[in-house]
């Protein structure tokens, strides 16, 4: 599997460790160039944009191209930021994944799920990571944004986040920062019915990261996403402390609510279901965001 570390941040003694060039899909657009400024801001290397606006050089300093295959000869970059909308999703994303991307982190909601599943074949033969559709992004704090989420709840350290949802990202890592506990990666892998990766494909970038101290899994009501990865951590004896916490235990069956995936049908995709299967794989369910510092603290020093 692609070393989603190493893309983000590089290898030590690298000319670029740390500044990975980063080109953003759709930067001229009113999301693509305000989240472009805060990344930049942030200490991201934007390199290039890609833009459909004739006779646009550059934007704020950062030279435009009309195609990402030119953006990605000019800059070497293999990360892009997608802010193309939706009905155009599938054409860029695609023309950046024969352009050499590796990491392509698409921000856009409602891509049509037959788009998302050709990409996916495509990503599949070019040995490519597509965090989304619908992601707010990931990020190694203190180090590269690549999406949508706010700065100030990350803090760079040894535990690693995972979640469904964007919102409840920032709650709980601000939570775990407020705590002492800083973030090695966090990754929003997106709410939608079809992911690029699942919160199973997640586990498996971060889990043998070194000096890995503890993983976080932030899940919702819908699909099967947390049962199966629950599974794969008694599968892998994953022996690092891990703490779960699952939005919409109260929500009503067969109503969607929020993100696209978020729909209980009978009892597929309950709260039950998933907060059951990790309390099998001993890793216990904060009732409330703010409980999960508390289990993490409470798992560690049980382990150490």
């Amino acid at each position: 599997m692609t070393d989603i570390i190493q893309l983000l941040r590089g290898t030590p003694g690298d000319s670029d460790y740390g500044k990975k060039p980063v080109v953003v899909q759709g930067i001229t657009g009113k999301f693509g160039s305000t989240h472009t400024r805060l990344m930049k801001e942030y200490g991201t290397n934007i390199a290039a944009g890609v833009t459909l606006r004739e006779g646009a050089k550059d934007f704020e300093g950062i030279p435009l191209y009309g195609n990402i295959g030119e953006a990605v000869e000019a800059t070497g970059a293999q990360i892009s930021a997608m802010f193309v909308p939706a009905k155009f999703f599938l054409s860029a994303a695609k023309d950046a994944l024969e352009a050499g991307i590796k990491l392509l982190v698409a921000i856009p909601e409602h891509v049509p799920v037959r788009d998302t599943l050709e990409l996916l074949e495509l990503a599949r033969k070019k040995d490519a990571i597509v965090i989304g559709p619908n992601t707010p992004g990931v990020i190694i704090p203190e180090v590269i944004k690549v999406g949508i989420m706010p700065a100030g709840p990350f803090k760079l350290g040894d535990v690693a986040v995972l979640s469904k949802s964007g919102t409840l990202l920032y709650e709980i890592s601000n939570a775990l920062t407020q705590a002492g506990f800083g973030q090695a990666i966090t990754i929003g892998i997106g709410g939608d019915p079809i992911n690029g990766t699942r919160l199973i494909d997640a586990f498996e970038m971060v889990r043998e990261i070194p000096g890995l101290r503890g993983l976080v899994v932030v899940g919702e009501i819908g699909g099967d996403a947390e049962e199966l990865l629950a599974q794969r951590i008694t599968e892998t004896k994953f022996n690092k402390p891990t703490v779960a916490y699952i939005a919409g235990r109260a929500a009503p069956k067969e109503k969607r609510m929020g993100h696209a995936g978020a729909i209980v049908m009978g009892n597929y995709g309950s709260a039950e279901s998933k907060i059951s299967m990790f309390n099998k794989a001993n890793v216990p369910v904060a009732k409330r965001p703010a409980e999960v510092p508390i289990l993490l603290a409470r798992k560690i020093q049980g382990s150490d």
